[in-house]
C-alpha cells in the first residue's frame, strides 16, 4: 500500500518539477529545482539531472539525508486554487540508477518518504493539509 493518496500520485505523476531542499554543511538550508518521477515499485521519489555527484545537493545528501521536497502549482487563478503537496523524509544519495545519456548522471537521489503533507489535492485549497507520518525511511 502506497504512502501517497491516489490524488497525490496522480499529481505527483503530472508535474514535470520540484523543489529539493537540503542541509548544507554548514547547517543552512539549500532548496534547489529537481526534475523528478515518482518510483511507485519502492514508493520513493527519485531525483536525477546532470552532472549529480558534483552537485551541492548530493553532496548535502552524503553528509546530512534529511530533505524536504515540495511539488505545486495554481490549479486556477480564477478562483485562485492553490494544490502541492510537501515530502520530508531520508533521502540516499546513489551512485547507481538515474537516467542516462545526453549528459544525464548514472548516480541519483531518492527520498523515502516520513511525512506527508498534501493541500488542494484531496481537501480543498485552503483547508489544513492533509497531513501525516507515513513510516520510517529504509537506509
Amino acid at each position: 500500500m502506497s504512502v501517497f493518496t491516489d490524488a497525490e500520485r496522480q499529481y505527483l505523476a503530472s508535474q514535470p518539477l520540484g523543489r529539493l531542499a537540503t542541509v548544507g554543511l554548514d547547517g543552512a538550508p539549500q532548496v534547489r529545482p529537481v526534475g523528478y518521477r515518482y518510483n511507485a515499485d519502492l514508493d520513493t521519489i527519485d531525483i536525477g539531472g546532470l552532472n549529480m555527484a558534483a552537485s551541492r545537493k548530493y553532496r548535502n545528501i552524503e553528509a546530512d539525508p534529511r530533505v524536504s521536497f515540495v511539488v505545486d502549482d495554481l490549479a486556477s487563478t480564477d478562483p485562485w486554487r492553490p494544490r502541492g503537496i510537501e515530502i520530508r523524509g531520508r533521502a540516499e544519495a546513489l551512485p547507481s540508477g538515474g537516467a542516462t545519456g545526453a549528459g544525464l548522471s548514472a548516480e541519483m537521489i531518492r527520498i523515502h518518504p516520513q511525512r506527508v503533507l498534501g493541500w488542494g489535492l484531496d481537501t480543498d485549497a485552503f483547508a489544513a493539509p492533509h497531513a501525516r507520518a507515513v513510516g520510517t525511511a529504509r537506509r
